[in-house]
């Protein structure tokens, strides 16, 4: 199939055409080679690539920034997703999105499925909700993925801070009351590359197994890492942050796993794999 990525040179991006490289033609766009605030641009872009697929990893994701930069936190992640639904829906190609956990509130006793109530808590999910919204209204051929708590090779994420901490601090302070699962970026194109093989259209939440808060996995990570760090469990309320986080953010992958697929592996055993990747 001939798939257009968008934020191509993202985390995500990175490891999606390292999965789908071998197996498909890929155009490869960045926000330089295509803005997806400019209508026109992405009707161009779309006609003249005419891609079977478009996946949608370009977001504004700078969670903080988005409470103080809302008209491009609503820009990118509504007006953006919005155009390249239009544009499938009149070039008709499947549009692969990929949104977040915070469309939810966080107050909840059991992992989230994909047809509970959502009501986010902060510019960055309230944004990222419009997007979909629109997918919903234009769109009969999507797979909208809620996935959690990224980390990949390619750019910034908790585990790296975490080491970079480890190299000259002997304890950190890691808030303990956000529970999620921290998701491995090569794990979660592979669920993508399944998933559009198959038209079982819809909103899927895809994350590795398991769960644990922010402090927990520091320090599974500097057992892994053998780092000698201590880890000092504090709550959100004592880091000054400009957006609210979801308190509880684990992911039921119910629609995935109803539809036949085998569920990702455990955060665990991704991590551990991911820290070898960092050592060579």
């Amino acid at each position: 199939m001939k798939i257009l990525i968008t934020g191509s040179n993202g985390m995500l991006g990175y490891d999606l055409i390292d999965v789908l490289k071998n197996n498909h033609e890929l155009i490869l766009t960045t926000s330089k080679t295509l803005d997806i605030t400019n209508k026109e641009e992405v009707f161009s872009v779309i006609d003249d690539k005419n891609p079977d697929i478009v996946i949608n990893s370009a977001a504004y994701t700078d969670v903080d920034g988005c409470e103080e930069n809302q008209d491009t936190a609503f820009s990118v992640n509504g007006d953006g997703v919005k155009n390249l639904a239009l544009a499938c829906k009149k070039f008709d190609c499947v549009l692969v999105h990929i949104s977040t956990d915070y469309v939810f509130n966080g107050e909840n006793t059991r992992p989230w499925i994909e047809d509970d109530e959502i009501g986010p808590i902060s510019v960055y999910g309230k944004s990222k909700l419009k997007g979909e919204e629109s997918i919903l209204e234009i769109l009969d051929k999507y797979f909208i993925i809620r996935t959690a708590w990224l980390y990949g090779i390619n750019g910034k994420n908790f585990p790296k801070t975490m080491l970079e901490l480890a190299e000259n601090h002997d304890e950190v302070k890691v808030v303990y009351d956000e529970v999620g699962t921290p998701t491995y970026t090569p794990d979660l194109a592979k669920a993508i590359s399944q998933l559009i093989n198959t038209d079982y259209f819809g909103i899927y939440h895809i994350t590795n197994s398991g769960s644990c808060s922010w402090c927990e996995f520091s320090k599974y990570i500097f057992e892994i890492a053998k780092k000698n760090v201590k880890v000092i469990p504090v709550t959100a309320s004592e880091f000054a942050r400009a957006a609210p986080r979801p308190n509880y953010s684990v992911l039921e992958n119910k629609k995935w796993v109803e539809n036949g697929f085998k569920p990702l592996r455990s955060y665990k055993d991704a991590i551990k794999e991911y820290l070898e990747l960092l050592n060579e």
